[in-house]
């Protein structure tokens, strides 16, 4: 085989490799389904159906609005009882083709239709471009947004904290407000990172940021998941000491709009309450 041919079968490979990892990055989201059990879940109160999305990064060319509008009618369809979102909404990435206004990036999300309300957390990037602007526009678009404080959903009483990755976290205030509310706990965050601090009193935690490593080579992989423990808090559920994290995958794409190895996700996740032990004749 000549050098020159050589050369024109790995341009091919090469093109072929950045056309798959865009279609990765550009799939519809794959559905990842759970059931958890809480202490202090309110008797009488029935299951939640819950869904956990995080970092949309609305951007050129591979999350437009008008793909992540068609994400918002797939989620709807799972007819959710709350939507949370573990932050980065905003998609500034060094290779996107195009950066929208925040009112574009959010009007999606206005279709969001669940019975117990959509509540979300900022994320590094939100604080990157603009953190005040960020949660007005979220608001405007009937999201609750939550920073460091707590709030009551039905049978949960849910804690959002402000964004660790930027050091704008502060746990003992989130943990303060949540036990001022009634229901079952659990806490959303958009880095995984503070999970070992959690105590004993929430069990449940909800993350996203590290987009599974978003590039996961055979053998090697992630090249980066931007968390301080590595792969151990990078993707999907992990059970530790008692507690449960869930850290989905995300939906957009950050620095490059290409995946592989780690599609994106979304969770559906059944809560509901601890099974009680049948009463002694």
């Amino acid at each position: 085989m000549t050098l020159r041919r050589f050369l024109l079968f790995l341009l091919i490979g090469a093109v072929a490799l950045l056309g798959f990892m865009y279609w990765t990055a550009t799939r519809d989201p794959i559905v990842r389904e759970a059931r958890v059990a809480l202490p202090g879940w309110p008797k009488g109160e029935r299951p939640v159906r819950t869904v956990l999305i995080s970092d949309i990064h609305v951007a050129g060319p591979d999350m437009p609005p008008e793909r992540l509008a068609g994400i918002m009618e797939r989620i709807n369809g799972l007819h959710p009882d709350l939507v949370l979102i573990a932050g980065d909404f905003v998609g500034d990435k060094d290779f996107g083709t195009r950066i929208y206004p925040l009112a574009e990036i959010v009007r999606p999300l206005r279709a969001l239709r669940p019975r117990l309300g959509t509540i979300a957390v900022l994320g590094n990037h939100d604080h990157w471009r603009n953190a005040g602007e960020t949660r007005q526009a979220l608001r405007d678009a009937g999201v609750i947004v939550l920073d460091n404080n707590a709030a009551q959903a039905g049978p949960l009483a849910i804690g959002g904290l402000g964004d660790a990755f930027t050091a704008h976290d502060d746990l003992p205030a989130t943990l303060q407000a949540m036990r001022r509310l009634q229901g079952a706990r659990l806490l959303l965050s958009h880095d995984p990172d503070p999970f070992p601090e959690l105590p004993d009193d929430v069990r449940l935690m909800f993350a996203g940021h590290t987009h599974c490593g978003q590039i996961r080579l055979p053998l090697l992989g992630a090249l980066m998941t931007e968390s301080d423990y590595g792969q151990r808090y990078a993707c999907r559920r992990i059970d530790e000491n008692g507690r449960s994290l869930f850290v989905t995958a995300g939906l957009g794409t950050s620095i490059v709009p290409l995946r592989l190895g780690a599609f994106p996700d979304l969770w559906l996740i059944t809560l509901g309450p601890e099974k009680r032990p049948l009463a002694g004749r």
